[in-house]
C-alpha cells in the first residue's frame, strides 16, 4: 500500500478490480464468439488489484482459481454477466458461473481447483451447493459475501461470527501490565507458524482482556473475544466455526481471545471441544483462564496476569479522582487497602460516585459504596449476602468475648498500617489473613456478631453454607471454595462459613482415600483463610469437634456461651424495638425461660404479631402463646415456669 490516503487506495483498488473482472468478461466473450471452435488465446495477465493480490498470496490461489473468483465477482458487479455466462456455454448454457464454464473459458484450467480441499472450497471463498451425483460441473457458484467485500477494500467481521466473537477495546494499562503485554507481543511476533498458544492466567477477567488487547495492538492484530461456552459441541458446527475464524485471521489480521474461566475442568467433553478449537493450525490464539491448561498439544506460553499492585491502584485512583474532580480527603489509602480492583472497576466506581452526587452522602461514603457495589458482583452469585442490622449495643456476651470481637475489628481496619507501612508483610508472607472461629450452641449470636463486625467496618457480609459447599466428589469441595475466595478478593468482604461441622472434625487415622481427601479439604480451607486479604469466620456448634492442629492456624477463637439468666434478661430487654407498645412484661420471669437469644427473638417477634392482631400492646399472654409454639418447635416441654398474664 502506498502513501496515498485510504480513500485514494480504495478508488485505485476498485479500478484495478474492475479491470481484472473485464479480463474475465473478455474471456467469456471470446468463448461465445468462437463457439465450438478452438479455445481462444489466453489474454496477458494484468497487474492484480491490491486486495486480490493479498487474498491470492494468503490462500495460495493459482491463476485459474483467481479467475474463478473474478468470474463469480463479475456476476455481482455487472448485470450482463449472466447472459454472457449462458451464451458462452451455447444453447444449454446456465445464466450463472459453474465449474464447467470456468474449465472451458478461463486461462490455465486445472481440475484440482474443484476439490473440497483446494483453497476455493476449503476456505469458503466461493459458495458451492453440495453437488448431486454427476453434477459438479453444473453446480452454481457464488462468491462469499465477506470475500466480495474484501476484494472491494471493505473490512468487517464476518456476520456469521456475530454473537460468537466480539471486538475487544483497549484499556489503560498500569506499568506491570504493560510489561506483560510486551512479552506477549514478542511471542506473537515470533517467526513460529502458528505462534504458541498464550495462556493468560489470573482471577480477574478484565485485566486479562486488557493485557491481551494491548499486546495484539502492538503487533497490528485486531483482537476479538469468544466465550468458551459458545464453542459448538456439534463436530460439523465446530469445524465450520474453525474454518470461518481461520479465514478471518487471514483476511483481517485478527487474533482470538477465548475466555475459558467458566469451563468445568472435570467435564472432559467440554474441555476437549474447547481444546480442539484453540489448537487451530493458523492464527494467534490467547486463552483466558484461572489456572493453566496442561493437556494441550499446541506449544504454550503461560502469563500470570495479576491485578495491579497496591501502588499502581493508588496511582490510578489519584489520577481518576483528580480528573473527576472528586475530593475524598486522603481516603485513597483506605480504598486501596480494602478493595483490590482492576482499572475498569476503579473507573466505574468513580463514575458511580459522581452519578450519586446529591444523594446527601459525603464523597467518601459514595465512593466507598460504589467500590462495594463493583466488588460484590461476582460474589452475589456464589453466596448469600446479609444486610447487617445489628450493632455493638445489640450484642449480649461476656466482656471477654466482646473484647475479642473488637480486637478482630481493629485488626481488619488497621491491617494496611501494620502489614505494609510497618513492614510485617515483608517479614512474614504467611498467615496474614485474619481468621476467626465462632463456637457455641445454635442461637447464641454467632451470625449477629458477624453482622456487627460488617456494619462497624462498612463491609459486605456473605454467608456460605459449608454443608452445601462440601461435595462427595473428590476435588469438588476445593473448587467450590476457590470460586468463593477468588470472587471475594476484590472487596475483602467478611466471609461467614456457617455449619463448619460439615467439614471439621477430629482428625482420625486415614483408612481410605476419602479420609485423606477430607483432610486435604480442611487444609485447603485453612490455607485460603490464611491467605485471604479480608476476614474469614468459621461458625460451629461443636468446638470440641475441631482438631487442635487446626485451631492453631486460626487467629481468633470466640466462644458464644449459652446465656445465663442475667444475660437472658438483657436480651429480653432489647428484644422489642422502642416503637413496639408493651404492657406488664416481667423481664425477671421471662429470663427464667431457658432458651438462647435466637429463640428469644423468635418468641418476641411472634408475640408482636399476636398483639398486633388483637389491636393492643404486647402482654405476657402473647409471649406465653409464642413461647408454647417455640418450645413445641424445639420438642421441649414448657413445665419449668408458668407465664401467666398478671393483669
Amino acid at each position: 500500500m502506498s502513501d496515498a490516503s485510504p480513500m485514494n487506495w480504495i478508488e485505485a483498488n476498485q479500478r484495478d478490480l474492475m479491470t481484472a473482472v473485464a479480463g474475465v468478461r473478455a474471456a467469456l466473450e471470446a468463448m461465445r464468439t468462437n463457439g465450438a471452435g478452438p479455445r481462444p488465446a489466453e489474454p496477458e495477465e494484468q497487474p492484480l488489484p491490491a486486495s486480490l493480490q493479498v487474498l491470492s498470496m494468503a490462500f495460495g490461489l493459482s491463476r485459474f482459481e483467481r479467475a474463478i473468483l473474478l468470474l463469480c465477482a463479475g456476476i455481482e458487479f455487472d448485470g450482463q454477466f449472466s447472459s454472457l455466462c449462458a451464451a458462452a456455454e451455447g444453447e444449454r448454457g446456465h445464466p450463472y458461473p459453474t465449474f464447467g464454464l470456468a474449465l472451458a473459458a478461463l486461462p490455465q484450467p486445472h481440475w484440482s481447483a474443484l476439490t473440497p480441499t483446494a483453497p476455493l472450497r476449503r476456505w469458503r471463498l466461493i459458495d458451492c451447493a453440495t453437488p448431486l451425483p454427476g453434477s459438479l460441473l453444473t453446480t452454481p457458484l457464488r462468491i462469499d459475501e465477506r470475500v466480495l467485500h474484501f476484494l472491494t477494500g471493505i473490512h468487517y467481521l464476518d456476520e456469521r461470527l456475530a454473537g460468537l466473537v466480539e471486538p475487544v477495546d483497549d484499556d489503560q494499562l498500569v506499568t506491570s501490565h504493560q510489561e506483560l503485554a510486551r512479552r506477549i507481543a514478542a511471542v506473537l511476533a515470533s517467526p513460529a507458524s502458528p505462534p504458541p498458544l498464550i495462556q493468560l492466567c489470573g482471577a480477574d477477567a478484565a485485566t486479562r482482556r486488557a493485557i491481551a488487547a494491548a499486546a495484539c495492538r502492538a503487533v497490528s492484530l485486531r483482537l476479538h473475544a469468544a466465550a468458551a461456552e459458545h464453542v459448538p459441541a456439534n463436530a460439523v458446527e465446530l469445524d465450520a466455526l474453525m474454518r470461518l475464524w481461520e479465514r478471518e485471521t487471514i483476511l483481517g489480521s485478527a487474533a482470538l481471545y477465548v475466555e475459558a474461566e467458566t469451563v468445568d475442568r472435570n467435564d472432559a467433553k467440554a474441555v476437549a471441544q474447547v481444546a480442539r478449537f484453540i489448537e487451530l493450525p493458523r492464527g494467534a490464539i490467547l486463552l483466558g483462564t484461572l489456572e493453566p491448561w496442561r493437556t494441550l498439544r499446541r506449544p504454550t506460553v503461560c502469563i500470570d496476569a495479576r491485578k495491579p499492585t497496591t501502588d499502581e491502584q493508588r496511582a490510578v485512583w489519584h489520577s481518576l479522582l483528580a480528573a473527576a474532580p472528586l475530593s475524598v480527603n486522603g481516603q485513597v489509602n483506605g480504598l486501596v487497602s480494602q478493595f483490590n480492583l482492576s482499572v475498569p472497576s476503579i473507573r466505574a466506581s468513580v463514575r458511580d460516585a459522581l452519578i450519586q452526587t446529591g444523594s446527601g452522602e459525603t464523597p467518601e461514603a459514595r465512593l466507598w459504596s460504589a467500590c462495594r457495589a463493583q466488588a460484590r458482583m461476582k460474589l452475589d452469585d456464589l453466596a448469600q449476602r446479609i444486610d447487617p442490622g445489628a450493632d455493638w449495643d445489640d450484642l449480649v456476651l461476656p466482656e471477654l468475648e466482646k473484647r475479642l470481637l473488637r480486637d478482630i475489628a481493629v485488626q481488619v481496619a488497621q491491617r494496611t498500617t501494620v502489614y505494609e507501612t510497618w513492614g510485617f508483610a515483608e517479614k512474614n508472607h504467611r498467615g496474614l489473613g485474619i481468621s476467626a472461629l465462632f463456637a457455641g450452641p445454635s442461637g447464641t449470636g454467632k451470625t449477629m456478631a458477624a453482622e456487627v463486625l460488617a456494619k462497624a467496618l462498612r463491609l459486605d457480609l456473605y454467608r456460605i453454607d459449608l454443608a452445601g459447599v462440601v461435595s462427595k466428589y473428590i476435588g469438588e469441595t476445593e473448587k467450590n471454595l476457590r470460586r468463593v475466595f477468588d470472587a471475594a478478593e476484590d472487596s475483602g468482604a467478611i466471609l461467614f462459613f456457617d455449619e463448619a461441622d460439615a467439614l471439621f472434625g477430629k482428625r482420625s487415622e486415614v483408612k481410605d482415600s476419602h479420609d485423606r481427601y477430607a483432610n486435604i479439604e480442611i487444609s485447603y480451607l485453612l490455607q485460603r483463610m490464611e491467605a485471604y486479604r479480608g476476614l474469614a469466620v468459621l461458625a460451629t456448634n461443636l468446638k470440641g469437634a475441631v482438631d487442635n492442629a487446626f485451631l492453631r492456624r486460626i487467629r481468633f477463637v470466640v466462644n458464644f456461651p449459652f446465656p445465663d439468666a442475667r444475660q437472658r434478661a438483657e436480651i429480653w430487654r432489647r428484644a422489642f424495638p422502642s416503637a413496639t407498645p408493651t404492657e406488664g412484661l416481667d423481664l425477671t420471669q421471662l429470663a427464667r425461660l431457658n432458651v438462647a437469644g435466637g429463640n428469644i427473638r423468635n418468641i418476641a417477634l411472634n408475640a408482636a404479631f399476636h398483639a398486633a392482631d388483637t389491636g393492643g400492646p404486647v402482654r405476657m399472654s402473647h409471649i406465653l402463646r409464642a413461647t408454647r409454639a417455640e418450645y413445641a418447635k424445639l420438642d421441649k416441654p414448657l413445665t419449668e415456669i408458668d407465664l401467666r398474664d398478671p393483669g
